[in-house]
């Protein structure tokens, strides 16, 4: 069974920052796309970041520069580093997970989900 359980969320100040981390377990495809989502009241859900099996990144143009995906293969942990947050990151973040040899933001495919973790950002 697959479980993704998101930490780290919390409130901040604009220009702040946050580490949002993900433990994964159960998951054993060798070839997998992993990232984060984000959804405000309101609004779609959408692709924030997104990290490969081949280690590959891709980003939203809006956290492009400010927001870094990693991923601990050895402690099956994925993290996103969100620096500069601005009041219009407020959201609750989800980590998700599926298999391909591509990845990207997209969120068609995504099959495994966290429960999210809430980041508040007041300006």
């Amino acid at each position: 069974q697959v479980q993704l359980v998101e930490s780290g969320g919390g409130s901040v100040q604009t220009g702040g920052s946050l580490r949002l981390s993900c433990g994964v377990s159960g998951y054993t495809k060798r070839d997998y796309c992993m990232g984060w989502f984000r959804q405000a009241p309101g609004k779609e859900r959408e692709g924030v970041a997104v990290i490969g099996s081949d280690g590959a990144t891709s980003y939203a143009g809006s956290v492009q520069g400010r927001f870094t995906v990693s991923q601990d293969t050895a402690e099956n942990t994925l993290y996103l580093q969100m620096n500069k947050l601005s009041p219009e990151d407020t959201a609750m973040y989800y980590c998700a997970a599926r298999s391909g040899y591509t990845c990207d933001t997209r969120i068609v495919g995504f099959r495994y989900w966290g429960q999210g973790t809430q980041v508040t950002v007041s300006s």
